[in-house]
């Protein structure tokens, strides 16, 4: 039986670890080559030796997503390996501990940590919307139609979260670019979506898991954190065809967290 998204090919960014490499996993299990794609080029190949070691097609990319000449030439390699881009997971992003802001409250932010955190999570999103965007309407214009991209998005943007201001805006942000893409573009055959995770197991949560893990727990209906797989199915299926009506969407995988 094949996969969802047999014979596809698909580019992850942010690749290297986490839910990035959940999804590169579940998407070659599904059928797809896949395009690994980290800042930091170890990562992204230990990923893409996990993928290859399964059975799967995988090939290892490497910058920096807040520079257009790095994203041009991730999608270009990506073409030049598999001749043309079905899908595209912009996943890449960092956490406030990681430009210095564990902890600090809207005031408290440095102007060098909130550039760093709109120009990775927002602005880095937009750069490779761009050039996967551009990529699909070459394809349809030589009778190729149509793609699907995926954003993360996350639960703070979908409403305020303390000590995370700059997060909360690019994140709100991310959601805002989605959904205008869909509108534009539908008529290409092109969807874009977001996938917004609550907390989920990976190096991005362990900061604040250790300073208010209680508070969050306790606002998490199932009482647990999310596992990166579960967020790559929900990646794979917004790829695949079974999603070919949803386009502009935004979908929580949150254990509950916005329902309550």
């Amino acid at each position: 039986m094949p996969g969802m998204l047999d014979g596809k090919s698909a580019l992850v960014t942010g690749g290297g670890g986490g839910i990035g490499r959940a999804t590169a996993l579940a998407m070659a299990r599904e059928g797809a080559r896949v395009a690994v794609a980290d800042f930091m080029a170890d990562a992204a190949a230990e990923t893409v030796a996990m993928v290859n070691r399964a059975g799967g097609q995988a090939i290892t990319l490497t910058g920096d997503v807040t520079r257009q000449r790095d994203v041009k030439t991730m999608l270009d390699d990506t073409i030049v390996a598999y001749g043309r881009l079905d899908c595209a997971f912009n996943n890449a992003g960092i956490a406030p501990y990681q430009v210095d802001a564990s902890g600090k409250k809207t005031a408290e932010w440095s102007e060098e940590s909130f550039d760093r955190m709109i120009a990775v999570n927002l602005k880095g999103v937009w750069l490779c919307m761009r050039a996967e965007i551009r990529q699909m309407l070459a394809q349809g214009a030589a009778g190729q139609k149509g793609g699907a991209i995926v954003n993360t998005g996350s639960i703070a943007g979908l409403i305020g979260l303390v000590t995370s201001s700059a997060y909360v805006a690019a994140k709100h942000g991310v959601l805002g670019l989605t959904k205008t893409a869909a509108l534009e573009y539908a008529e290409d055959g092109i969807r874009v979506n977001a996938v917004c995770p609550g907390f989920i197991k990976t190096r991005m949560t362990e900061d604040a898991i250790r300073r208010r893990g209680e508070r969050i727990m306790a606002q998490t209906p199932m009482g647990r954190m999310g596992e990166p797989e579960e967020i790559a199915e929900m990646v794979v299926w917004l790829c695949s065809e079974r999603a070919s009506y949803v386009t502009g969407a935004a979908y929580n995988v949150d254990g509950g967290w916005m329902a309550v």
